[in-house]
């Protein structure tokens, strides 16, 4: 028995909304570069979530214990590294929907020493679109104050961010 008209304009929004739910083109490859970050091994280290808001823009937020301090009581800066470069890098690789960015060099400045707390990485692509990008990162406290800086350069890699566990999940 075929279905009524009314019918049909039920079921076929439903369909439409489905279909519009699953991410796609941009927007799917910023979804896979955040799960590529949470299958990192080094990320079980940190608790830390990766959003990508748009193209060219990350933005990492963490919290940081004693477990991360050296022994003058505040972060090491192996911290202020390992955010500022990620988010820098993801900045710069959600411009590149075929390959895994490298760093290639990293200046770090160091404005002011992390207590524990939730911090923000916020990193924004510079320039570059063929081989080489550059990114920046700034760290910001639960305060509001910019508590670190750093300036990245990244280059496509030989790796398919498609053979990558994680990216395609």
């Amino acid at each position: 028995m075929p279905c009524s008209p009314v019918a049909r304009r039920v079921t076929q929004p439903d369909r439409e909304s489905a279909a519009s739910a699953l991410p796609s083109g941009e927007e799917a490859h910023f979804r896979a570069l955040e799960s590529l970050y949470r299958s990192a091994p080094i990320n079980r280290l940190f608790r830390s979530q990766l959003t990508i808001p748009e193209e060219g823009r990350s933005i990492i937020h963490f919290d940081v214990d004693e477990t991360q301090f050296h022994a003058a009581g505040a972060v090491h800066g192996t911290v202020y590294f390992k955010m500022l470069d990620d988010a820098a890098f993801y900045a710069a690789n959600s411009l590149v929907s075929d390959r895994f960015l490298l760093t290639t060099s990293f200046n770090l400045l160091f404005t002011r020493p992390i207590g524990p707390g939730r911090i923000r990485a916020e990193g924004r692509w510079i320039s570059g679109r063929r081989r080489v990008y550059v990114a920046e990162a700034s760290l910001i406290d639960a305060d509001g104050e910019e508590v670190g800086r750093g300036t990245g350069t990244f280059m496509r890699s030989q790796f398919p961010l498609s053979s990558l566990p994680g990216y395609a999940d």
